[in-house]
């Protein structure tokens, strides 16, 4: 399983400013970032990870979303950004065994290239570049601070509206 560990080691061999922060208190699920970093939902992000099957072909494939945390995204939004016929959530044990994390705690880094990552352009245009945003790393007990624009640029999420 990714870790904090593999997350950092990641970020410094790309010199990328960041922080791994020991939360005060264990989280199942990364819409308890902001409960526990005593920050608005606005700073702390959630990737949500769906399973779509694709339009043309009829393939499946699982996809992310980023998100403030305690925002669900309207699925018709969701399905038509991937070009998918049907999305639903991913049940834990795929999210688990395709990223590598811990379902629910997620992070928008060191995804499969083969997974799409999107993110909510209400995000991008609502944080500041040089703001820093917070999310899961696949643990309980620690979260990822980086600024907006680096976690955006590494992600290789794609903004889409999602409104």
């Amino acid at each position: 399983m990714k870790d904090a560990l593999a997350i950092h080691r990641t970020l410094l061999e790309h010199e990328t400013v960041h922080e791994i922060v020991r939360l005060p208190i264990a989280i199942a699920h990364a819409d308890e970032l902001p409960r526990a970093l005593g920050l608005p939902a606005e700073r702390c992000l959630v990737t949500r990870v769906y399973a779509c099957n694709d339009v043309h072909r009829g393939l499946r494939f699982l996809a992310g979303v980023i998100v403030a945390a305690g925002v669900r995204p309207p699925a018709d939004a969701v399905r038509h950004a991937l070009g998918a016929r049907l999305i639903r959530p991913a049940r834990p044990d795929l999210v688990n065994s395709v990223t590598e994390y811990a379902a629910g705690l997620v992070c928008p880094l060191l995804l499969p290239e083969t997974m799409p990552l999107l993110i909510d352009q209400r995000l991008v245009d609502g944080l500041r570049a040089d703001e820093v945003a917070y999310t899961a790393t696949g643990e309980a007990s620690t979260a990822l601070g980086i600024r907006a624009l680096d976690l955006s640029a590494l992600s290789g999420a794609k903004p889409v509206d999602l409104r």
